[in-house]
């Protein structure tokens, strides 16, 4: 990747990142009710813009493009004045989304998956707030979500189904959010963005990406009322915050019920015991008996 000054080198730029990253996750975890008022600076970081850029570029879609026509690994020698223009944008405020590109997948079961690929430069931008909004949030989620996680893997939720089958957790209940990422309720979502998140600057540019728009196939307008596009480089991030709301559910559930003596004088009484495990959309919640599902 061919950057001037004062871009730094993909090295150092991973080492800023890593420790201003590592800053905000603790003190994210250190006060629970913390809301942080200053990020908007850390989007349009040159250390955070580089290392957003080179994972773009990495990513397997890169050779897809969004409805400017250009690919991501067709951008050489003029990274440099993209990431430049795109800096200067983001700290003037002046920079605003373009549409997303639909296209439809097809899936194995007939049914048609439809993703919302955005341009070059939004996927620059998207992955630079993830980078600044992901630490943040980790010191929130909790342990039975696994899908789009740093260090966590389908396998790992898995792992844990199996071995709430071992503690006689046996009664499953498979279920999958329909729509999900079409659904979500950008008010929802922004209110649990706001929970954290202080910065209008940073409210005001993820609402632009949820308010963007769709350029369907057929050369049509869609607008976004509901949903997050599935494509984007935000949006699993996104949907897992406003899907934290399902996991804490749970997790309070099961707090309620306090220590084993006292989970099982509940057993004893006929009530249910449940655990979740949550990958994205997909969700397995266990019981030792068999139960409904209120929340």
């Amino acid at each position: 990747m061919n950057i001037e000054a004062p871009w730094p080198d993909l090295e150092e730029a991973e080492q800023r990142v890593h420790l201003m990253q590592t800053k905000l996750h603790r003190w994210a975890i250190s006060d629970p009710d913390r809301r942080f008022s200053d990020l908007h600076n850390l989007v349009y970081d040159p250390a955070f813009l580089v290392v957003a850029w080179n994972r773009v570029r990495g990513n397997r879609g890169a050779r897809t493009a969004g409805v400017d026509r250009v690919q991501p690994r067709s951008i050489g020698s003029g990274a440099g004045e993209l990431l430049t223009k795109l800096r200067a944008d983001l700290k003037a405020q002046a920079f605003t989304p373009n549409r997303v590109r639909e296209k439809a997948i097809p899936k194995a079961s007939g049914k048609v998956r439809r993703l919302g690929i955005p341009t070059a430069t939004d996927r620059v931008v998207q992955a630079s707030l993830k980078l600044v909004l992901e630490p943040i949030f980790e010191a929130d989620f909790k342990p039975c979500s696994y899908g789009f996680r740093p260090r966590r893997r389908a396998q790992d939720a898995i792992a844990e189904i199996f071995y709430l089958g071992t503690r006689t957790y046996e009664w499953v209940l498979d279920a999958d959010i329909k729509a999900c990422f079409d659904e979500i309720s950008h008010p929802a979502l922004m209110d649990r963005l706001r929970r954290r998140v202080g910065d209008r600057r940073v409210l005001t540019l993820v609402k632009a990406y949820l308010k963007v728009g769709i350029l369907t196939e057929e050369g049509h307008h869609r607008q976004t009322i509901t949903g997050t596009p599935q494509g984007g480089i935000l949006s699993p991030l996104l949907a897992n915050i406003a899907l934290s709301v399902l996991d804490e559910h749970f997790s309070t559930r099961w707090e309620e019920l306090g220590p084993e003596w006292q989970r099982q004088k509940h057993r004893r009484r006929g009530g249910a015991v449940a655990r979740l495990v949550r990958y994205a959309d997909d969700c397995v919640p266990r019981t030792r008996k068999a139960w409904s599902m209120t929340a």
